[in-house]
């Protein structure tokens, strides 16, 4: 495995990294371990305190950390001043929330011989986290604000296509006054990960990726009987009833599809409208479409930015082919997208049949499947025929109708009038193919941890 910094954009590789040596990854492991046993005794708001200054960190350069995002994956410079923000605020989440959410949980009990029952929650010690290149700074700290708050000590192997950022955080946290081994990025090769994982003194690992990265390393841990956690693909259904606000609803649609080059696993993949006003859309869907710019993504005006490698581009423009090969109706839209940069042309997918394997694919990148629904019924089945579960979208004029059609719809996180988001103070995750396990908040907080109970009993109490 090549860690590499290739500008999308231009092509030009700008630095390369060696992979770690199996030295290298066994001296990390000793390190994180030992680090594990001093950190799980600091005392929750000293663990919290790194953290706001992390937080602080990333604000004060700011600038200089988007463009290192925007180097390495292409985003768009302004989306990756947005993600250094949301960095700094799930931090701060964490401060303002791990006590309280990591206090003992007192049991009621139903009958006072059975004593004084509570739960306390003990971090476990060394987790391995697998991220993806989409959201390089993200992915990271959605992982480590929780595990780090909880006590436990955290290994990073990020992308390969990614590796400035990897070692950036990494830097952030030592200035931030972390102590040496609690966090390390490691440039890993496949084959260390599974030898990471085995090791007996790692207790978890954290993987969002693709479905076949998940699988892989789903079954390594459980092999080793180690607990995962795995973000995986989605499929984000749009669903669009004949209330909705249409001028508003399709600038959302534009925005929810075409957010970060459309290399979001929450983006709206799936665009799934009643027939009454499908027409409607698509004509303004086409025309929104059409109007995104691509081009450098360090230029404010651009609005749609490249994909993060020639390979990803490549790999979608085949899957489209594959799509139309099957029996769909590819139309590109807009003008032309450069020669220059790892650009797709902006494609809509219609007729994308039930016998076509594309209508179950996840498409990373510009690319958009719109379904004609009959009625609500219609489009919630619609919605649900997919192997993904992750996040999804209703929108309607009724708001109360919205949310009880959400709830027909299965995946782990659906909004109304807004496509799937993400925030510090919402939890992530998904069902099916989607993965397990969730990701911020509480929920995230408590993923490594041993939920143990401890029960203060009279001794003179029967058994």
């Amino acid at each position: 495995m090549s860690y590499a910094t290739v500008n999308p954009y231009t092509g030009e590789t700008l630095k390369t990294f060696p992979s770690a040596s199996d030295e290298e990854i066994s001296t990390a492991i000793d390190r994180a371990d030992a680090a594990f046993r001093a950190w799980r005794e600091v005392p929750i708001s000293a663990r919290t305190a790194i953290l706001q200054k992390a937080a602080d960190i990333l604000r004060r350069d700011s600038d200089a950390y988007a463009r290192l995002l925007t180097l390495e994956m292409g985003k768009l410079f302004a989306e990756a001043k947005a993600e250094v923000d949301l960095c700094a605020r799930i931090f701060e989440y964490y401060v303002l929330n791990a006590e309280h959410l990591l206090r003992p949980e007192k049991l009621p009990v139903a009958d006072p011989a059975e004593g004084e029952a509570m739960i306390v929650h003990d971090p476990l010690g060394v987790i391995l986290a697998i991220e993806p290149w989409n959201f390089p700074y993200y992915q990271i700290a959605r992982i480590i604000a929780p595990q780090l708050s909880a006590g436990n000590t955290i290994l990073l192997k990020h992308a390969s296509n990614v590796p400035q950022s990897a070692a950036a955080f990494e830097r952030i946290m030592r200035e931030a006054g972390l102590p040496d081994g609690c966090f390390t990025k490691l440039y890993a090769t496949r084959s260390q990960v599974e030898m990471i994982i085995n090791d007996p003194r790692v207790h978890g690992v954290a993987l969002t990726g693709s479905e076949d990265a998940g699988a892989i390393v789903a079954a390594q841990a459980g092999k080793a009987l180690k607990k995962s956690t795995m973000e995986l693909g989605g499929a984000d259904a749009f669903v669009v009833l004949a209330d909705a606000d249409m001028e508003k609803t399709v600038k959302w649609a534009v925005f929810g599809r075409h957010w970060n080059g459309g290399q979001v696993c929450v983006s709206s993949k799936r665009m799934i409208i009643v027939d009454e006003v499908y027409d409607e859309f698509l004509t303004r869907y086409r025309k929104g479409v059409a109007a995104l710019r691509a081009g450098d993504p360090f230029d404010p005006d651009t609005t749609l930015a490249p994909l993060s490698s020639q390979h990803a581009a490549d790999e979608i423009r085949e899957r489209i082919q594959q799509a139309v090969k099957h029996g769909a109706k590819a139309e590109e839209v807009g003008p032309s997208v450069p020669n220059q940069g790892a650009f797709v042309q902006p494609t809509i997918l219609t007729e994308v049949n039930e016998d076509n394997p594309a209508r179950y694919w996840e498409f990373f990148g510009p690319v958009s499947m719109l379904f004609r629904a009959k009625d609500d019924a219609d489009a919630v089945r619609i919605a649900n025929d997919s192997p993904f579960g992750l996040g999804g979208s209703v929108f309607t004029s009724d708001t109360k109708r919205g949310a009880e059609l959400a709830r027909k719809i299965s995946t782990g996180m659906v909004f109304v009038n807004h496509p799937t988001k993400v925030e510090a103070d919402l939890p992530f995750g998904g069902i099916k193919r989607s993965g397990y396990g969730r990701e911020l908040l509480g929920l995230g907080l408590k993923e490594f941890v041993n939920h143990k109970l401890i029960d203060v009993v009279d001794i003179d109490a029967r058994f």
